[in-house]
């Protein structure tokens, strides 16, 4: 394989939604794509878009010199990696699962020892749709790796090197994810009490997405906030405390579940309560850091 074949093709092992999302995108931009699955009618799907079949792990390795992974989970990397450690020397290993950092740097350690390179990389999308404009990947490993296949993933979407730690990709990525599940969860709520009072919910959500308008000002003021501690005020702990009362009890009313909201009473009370205690206000960054009980 010449070194200009080799940039431009890639095999992908793992056809999930975001595997095959991945394919779709490599092909689209003229990649030549070798894809290896467990479950074979995942892999005639691509090929019927033009992938290569790979009937083995070992195939796919063979085939490139750059194997990314969309798996579920690290622990899944080694059961398939493992079916073909001889090929391992020499290959690049861009794992985009989602995990742990500390799974992400044990990864990386698991494969270099068998003589691969790694790349870690959190894939922030709309669901699937890695085309979408708000989506983009995380990556981090060594700067080097990164810039010689920067070129053959791009097709995957805009690319954010974070640095040389191997787990660094994840701890924004799943940082981020700790926004969005709350915030997925909270819109459940939000619809359903709309909905049992009787209203329209499409009706409601043009307020809800002004109303987000708001969110990356409020993101940039407890950002300077919880760089200093985290942001803290007696009073307004108890009006966070009395608000989110007034929430449960506009869900319970209506009869839609309100423990989201519950939960989140739980931490202003235990603010208040580390107020009282401390003699002084104390955040709810500064409980969750662990500064405080």
């Amino acid at each position: 394989m010449s070194e200009q074949t080799a940039l431009r093709s890639v095999s992908v092992l793992g056809l999930g939604p975001m595997g095959r999302a991945m394919v779709r995108a490599f092909l689209e931009a003229g990649v030549e794509v070798t894809v290896w699955n467990r479950s074979t009618a995942k892999v005639d799907a691509m090929v019927a878009l033009g992938a290569e079949r790979a009937e083995t792990v070992a195939e796919a390795l063979d085939a490139n010199a750059v194997a990314v992974l969309s798996l579920t989970h690290y622990n899944a990397m080694y059961d398939v990696l493992g079916q073909a450690i001889d090929q391992l020397p020499g290959k690049v290993i861009a794992n985009l699962s989602s995990d742990s950092p500390e799974k992400a740097r044990a990864g990386a350690k698991w494969v270099r020892e068998r003589g691969a390179e790694f790349l870690s990389g959190g894939v922030m999308s709309a669901g699937d749709n890695i085309a979408h404009p708000a989506s983009y990947i995380f990556y981090s490993g060594p700067r080097s790796v990164f810039d010689a296949n920067a070129a053959l993933l791009r097709p995957l979407g805009p690319q954010e090197y974070l640095g040389a730690d191997d787990g660094l990709a994840q701890v924004f990525y799943q940082a981020l994810l700790t926004i969005f599940h709350p915030w997925l969860l909270a819109f459940d709520q939000a619809s359903a009490m709309i909905a049992k009072s009787g209203h329209d919910i499409g009706r409601f959500v043009p307020f809800a997405v002004r109303a987000s308008e708001a969110f990356p000002y409020f993101m940039e003021q407890f950002s300077v906030a919880n760089q200093n501690g985290g942001w803290a005020d007696e009073a307004s702990l108890t009006m966070m405390d009395a608000g989110a009362q007034h929430i449960i009890d506009a869900s319970e009313e209506v009869g839609v579940d309100a423990g989201l909201s519950r939960l989140a009473q739980s931490y202003w009370r235990k603010a208040v309560a580390a107020s009282e205690t401390a003699g002084k206000a104390v955040s709810t960054y500064a409980l969750m850091r662990g500064e405080a009980s």
